[in-house]
């Protein structure tokens, strides 16, 4: 259930999980920034802005029940997805945490775009 009861509890996974993914997309952007080889990231760098901020974005369209769920939940989950992939080239510990967190949040969104 939402916090003021305002979302519908069957979105209450999925706010959840995004606003998870979210945040590990920037913790893991800024221990990319610190790599030693940073140049070879950028790539990643952007798919985890990328990643964050769309989950943001659908964990507030979930919180205020928008009409448009379903398409941006679709568009969250192939982001994620995107960049699940581009983190998982790395096999520091952050980038494959930060992968597998992508990928259940790319799961979740796939769910709530059904």
């Amino acid at each position: 259930m939402g916090v003021l009861s305002a979302s519908p509890s069957n979105m209450d996974h999925c706010i959840e999980e995004c606003l998870k993914c979210a945040r590990a997309c920037e913790e893991c952007l800024t221990a990319c920034l610190q790599e030693p080889d940073v140049q070879s990231r950028i790539r990643c760098i952007q798919h985890l802005n990328d990643c964050a901020e769309i989950c943001f974005l659908s964990a507030s369209y979930m919180a205020r029940n928008s009409a448009n769920v379903q398409a941006l939940c679709a568009l969250c989950a192939s982001i994620c997805e995107a960049c699940a992939t581009e983190c998982g080239q790395f096999k520091d510990d952050h980038c494959q945490e930060c992968a597998r967190i992508c990928r259940s949040c790319a799961e979740a969104c796939r769910q709530m775009a059904s």
